[in-house]
């Protein structure tokens, strides 16, 4: 099995990166964030999917999106494409409280992640994500304002997550939190 890979980006396209280990390439598909972040060499987590018919490798810019990645294909219904939409919709923690919570219209953003199948997740992952208390579902909803907040400024889904990702841990409070993003998202 190949777990993690080291080398130069040869090219990157619409959800793949071609890595070159040594004069191999290998196609790796990511999410949005660590394809934007590929330049020059990288080093990458990654799992090995064997199918009837192709081999395909998944990279992911740390061991916990791994880790995550590998519980959510293992629900019945969602492989390794769903998978990685539902990584690409939020950082992981916002996802792990979204699951902890029940909140099946946040997994449902995802195209080709119905109801059904997002109630699947959140049944069989609730318990290995921990049971969620008040104040983590408060930081959840605080979260999704913030995000919320700033996309009605115009901002992406992609901006206002990765500015969401790259807030001080010193900053409290909603508004706070939005103008801290603002001028990460200002620079």
């Amino acid at each position: 099995m190949i777990s993690c890979l080291e080398g130069k980006t040869k090219l990157r396209s619409g959800k793949f990166l071609i890595i070159d280990v040594n004069g191999v390439g290998y196609k790796v598909f990511v999410l949005p964030d660590l394809l934007r972040k590929s330049e020059g060499t990288i080093k990458i987590w990654t799992h090995l999917q064997v199918r009837e018919d192709a081999m395909e490798l998944y990279g992911f810019e740390n061991y916990a999106e791994l880790e995550f990645f590998e519980k959510l294909i293992q629900v019945s219904g969602v492989g390794p494409k769903s998978a990685l939409g539902i990584m690409s919709i939020a950082p992981v923690d916002m996802i792990k409280k979204a699951i902890a919570g029940g909140e099946t219209a946040y997994l449902t953003k995802v195209s080709g992640i119905g109801k059904k199948t997002a109630e699947k997740v959140i049944i069989e992952l609730r318990d290995k994500m921990g049971e969620m208390t008040e104040g983590g579902a408060a930081i959840f909803k605080d979260e999704q304002d913030i995000l919320g907040a700033l996309q009605s400024l115009g901002y992406s889904a992609n901006e206002a997550r990765e500015a969401l990702k790259n807030l001080p841990g010193d900053v409290e409070g909603v508004n706070n939190k939005i103008k801290a993003a603002l001028k990460l998202l200002g620079k």
